[in-house]
């Protein structure tokens, strides 16, 4: 059975930022063709450390299937690191040994760990975060003339 306790956040006390979509956005990434976010932009936007997003998908393995949630590879993470480079989570990704290569999260993966966290910050934060999902894929079906250029 899945483990769903609720994992606190970072700073219980403090207000929950808002992210406009746009900010979002900017840490949707394309890997092996799919439209994700990398586990440390997810824990700065849900108010996590990285390392307890990785625990709760760990608990719960089993709601996150590798359509949903899969770990780049190094050779991944080098061919798309001028990606990550303008992401805050620079830091993070770079500091990580070979044994803890970044969790990628697709829409799906988001709403699967906003449920398994069940806190009100996830909740919202996901929320958000899916609306910049949406407005990503808009933008890629309205201007994929351009891309395939």
């Amino acid at each position: 059975m899945a483990n769903t306790t609720e994992i606190v956040p970072i700073n219980r006390n403090s207000a929950i930022e808002q992210y406009e979509i746009e900010d979002i956005k900017q840490k949707i990434y394309t890997i092996r063709g799919k439209q994700v976010m990398l586990d440390s932009d997810v824990a700065i936007l849900y108010h996590y450390e990285t390392k307890k997003i990785n625990q709760a998908v760990k608990r719960n393995i089993d709601r996150f299937p590798e359509k949903f949630c899969f770990r780049l590879t190094e050779n991944e993470l080098d061919d798309n690191w001028s990606q990550f480079v303008t992401s805050s989570a620079k830091e993070d990704i770079k500091h990580r040994g070979k044994k803890y290569l970044p969790l990628a999260f697709t829409e799906q993966g988001i709403a699967m760990l906003s449920g398994v966290l069940k806190n009100q910050i996830a909740v919202q934060v996901s929320i958000n975060i899916m609306d910049a999902f949406v407005e990503m894929r808009k933008f890629m079906i309205n201007n994929g003339q351009i891309f395939s250029k």
